[in-house]
């Protein structure tokens, strides 16, 4: 499925804001809203020297773009008059405001208290300074008429991860920077425009296909009134915005004042009907090259991991069969807690994923064995990580690629250089096994048809993956979760040390009231649908607990800091095609979204989702500010297709196979008490 990022059409369906016929500006006064010298013939060209022989492709860096009063007017002007909106998707997390295009229709009383920025915007999109950008890159007319810029400021946590910025007629990309002009932007504070370098693939038919590589190769940090713009080129101008990262102390971030980027981003755009330049039909046919230049070459087959599925001998189980027999079980037993392997449990299970269509089960894994995977990972964690991706995969570990679609850390069943560990056991004995097999067929009531897996390790302030979709039959998609350090919003996770302490005060009051349901260690959760990426749970609890019964009066402790977020959540989302918002837009100011399934990073807790076509999947970007990397074991399992008709009820609640359509009416799943030998064989 094909990601929609930005519309060219108003994102909200309002009517489009008449623009100017022309802009007025002379050559005297767009050149007075910028820098002395500017525009001088030999400074000129030394830009335009420094474009042409630039890499890893074409770009350009202008220190003191504009007037120093205008710009700081324009900054306490956007401080005190323009509304951000904060948002995320699977490729950002930012503040934004509106499109700046909007100032032609406000009225005579909100665009007087804009007067600068409205200054600004002129100068930018003037005849003088488009015909000064096009004079560097060499791209040819720009328009004047089609404005297309906005305000984004990126807080500590913010970031904007790898793409190329090819959407419609966009021609040049541009960037200025209006950070705090007093207190200078320090590199080590992230958020600079990194750019990638682009290599040419020969695929097996023999065409050659443009792929980025996993690594940027150039790094320019912000700065006051500092312009950074390049020409937008299909499958060549990829860049991302590094994080920027967070303060070790409130009073470090205070005098870093903040460490607010603010940034105003935008596009010019080839010319528009009636302006000089324009030819009839171009934008169409740049869409169109743009589109068949990012396919030349399949660049798909370049794509890292591929797919590897291993069929299997399909085993139909009838509705009342138990398949273990006793050296089956025994097998099992070495790896899966006992809790989940009785019959009754597995019922149960499949009851709630038969409703439900997905399920998380905490401590899946036997201790024993969870111990010793426990162990080798955090080892693993110990151990620095070359810095390259080609000095990682001299070991075991390949890296994912390309970065427009995902980075991670991967390793597939059968490699040589995997080295022993309970790790690759999981990977290569326990999964693939027709014990697990025979398991998960009675747990979702399936029939498998082949396996392919994966272990992936996302590495703080590196990893991620952009959401993509699914087209086909429903599949079985089995993650478990192996991240051994906390602070992932995780709910159960998060609540364990809590619940540990208040676990006598609670039982006390048990028989005085009510209490809230509450989600032990050893019990099954629901998979969270709808859940919020902020942290709260369907329930309305957060993650540090809160919500539980009145407890025994205790001297008021000091109020502990805020958890940051740190990403590395798994979400499952609807795809709207028809939608005008960002397909993958999964967290705003609105309390509205699509979100069908959330799962935050965690240890020893296996998710089962049954995937049905369209639906986005995606795992958020790892910020440095986590305390360790994000670990897992994915694998999906194609099954066979249900031949049978959906229920009379279930026709009438619109209920769907997959995880396309979910009632939040139904009854939560309340897990399991664990069994009296669960620490047992």
């Amino acid at each position: 499925m094909k990601m929609k990022r930005k519309a060219d059409s108003p994102a909200d369906g309002r009517k489009a804001i008449k623009k100017r016929t022309k802009n007025s500006l002379s050559d005297e006064d767009a050149k007075a809203r910028f820098r002395k010298g500017l525009f001088d013939k030999k400074v000129l060209e030394k830009y335009t020297s420094e474009y042409a022989t630039s890499t890893p492709y074409k770009h350009s860096v202008i220190h003191e773009l504009a007037d120093d009063s205008l710009l700081r007017k324009v900054r306490e002007e956007i401080k005190a008059n323009v509304h951000f909106t904060p948002k995320e998707t699977d490729i950002y997390k930012i503040h934004q405001s509106g499109d700046l295009a909007n100032l032609d229709g406000l009225d005579d009383k909100a665009l007087a208290k804009l007067p600068s920025l409205l200054a600004l915007r002129d100068a930018l999109y003037s005849q003088t300074f488009r015909e000064y950008v096009s004079h560097i890159t060499g791209c040819g007319p720009l328009s004047g008429r089609k404005t297309d810029m906005a305000i984004n400021v990126y807080t500590p946590g913010c970031y904007l991860l790898c793409h190329d910025d090819v959407i419609g007629s966009r021609k040049v990309s541009y960037i200025l920077y209006l950070t705090d002009p007093d207190t200078p932007w320090q590199p080590e504070w992230g958020g600079a425009l990194r750019l990638f370098p682009v290599v040419d693939r020969e695929g097996k038919d023999g065409e050659v296909a443009k792929t980025p590589l996993p690594d940027f190769v150039k790094s320019i940090p912000p700065a006051w009134n500092q312009l950074s713009f390049f020409a937008v080129q299909p499958g060549e101008s990829f860049h991302d915005v590094e994080e920027v990262y967070h303060a070790a102390s409130p009073e470090e971030l205070e005098k870093n004042a903040g460490r607010i980027r603010m940034a105003i981003s935008g596009w010019f755009h080839i010319p528009q009907v009636g302006e000089d330049g324009w030819v009839e039909g171009a934008e169409r046919e740049a869409a169109h090259k743009s589109g068949l230049m990012q396919l030349q070459g399949n660049p798909d087959q370049h794509d890292q991991p591929q797919a590897k599925p291993i069929r299997v001998e399909k085993s139909k189980l009838e509705e009342d069969d138990f398949p273990l027999d006793e050296s089956d079980l025994e097998f099992l037993l070495k790896y899966i807690a006992p809790t989940y392997l009785t019959p009754d449990t597995i019922e149960r299970v499949a009851e709630h994923f038969e409703e439900e269509f997905s399920i998380t089960l905490p401590d899946i894994l036997h201790p024993r064995f969870a111990e010793n995977l426990r162990k080798h990972v955090e080892d693993q964690e110990k151990k620095p990580l070359p810095e390259s991706s080609d000095e990682i995969e001299k070991g075991a570990w390949k890296v994912a690629r390309p970065p427009h679609k995902h980075r991670y850390l991967y390793l597939q069943p059968g490699e040589e250089k995997t080295e022993e560990s309970p790790l690759k056991e999981l990977l290569e004995v326990l999964l693939p096994s027709r014990q697990f097999r025979l398991w998960l067929q009675m747990a979702t009531r399936s029939t498998v048809e082949s396996v392919d897996l994966l272990a992936r390790r996302f590495r703080h302030g590196q990893d991620y993956t952009l959401a993509t979709g699914h087209e086909g039959k429903p599949r079985l998609e089995v993650n478990i979760g192996l991240t051994p350090t906390t602070g992932w919003g995780d709910v159960e996770d998060d609540e364990d040390e809590e619940e540990e302490e208040e676990e006598e005060e609670e039982e006390e009051e048990s028989s005085e009231e009510e209490q809230p349901k509450k989600k032990g260690k050893n019990g099954a959760a629901n998979g969270k649908r709808k859940e919020k990426a902020n942290g709260k749970s369907a329930n309305g609890s957060d993650a540090k607990g809160k919500g539980k019964g009145k407890g025994k009066a205790v001297e008021k402790e000091p109020e502990p800091e805020e958890e940051l977020e740190v990403g590395g959540h798994e979400v499952y989302m609807a795809g709207d095609d028809d939608s005008n918002e960002d397909a993958a837009i999964y967290k705003t100011s609105d309390e509205d979204d699509n979100i069908l399934f959330f799962q935050a990073a965690s240890w020893n807790k296996m998710s089962i989702v049954l995937r049905d076509s369209g639906t986005l999947r995606f795992v958020k970007y790892v910020s440095q500010s986590a305390k360790g990397d994000r670990w897992d074991v994915s694998a999906m399992f194609e099954i066979e297709e249900q031949d049978e008709e959906p229920s009379s009820e279930e026709e009438g609640n619109g209920e769907a196979s997959g995880v396309g359509v979910v009632d939040d009416s139904e009854e939560e799943f309340k897990g399991f008490s664990p069994s009296e030998d669960s620490d047992s064989d």
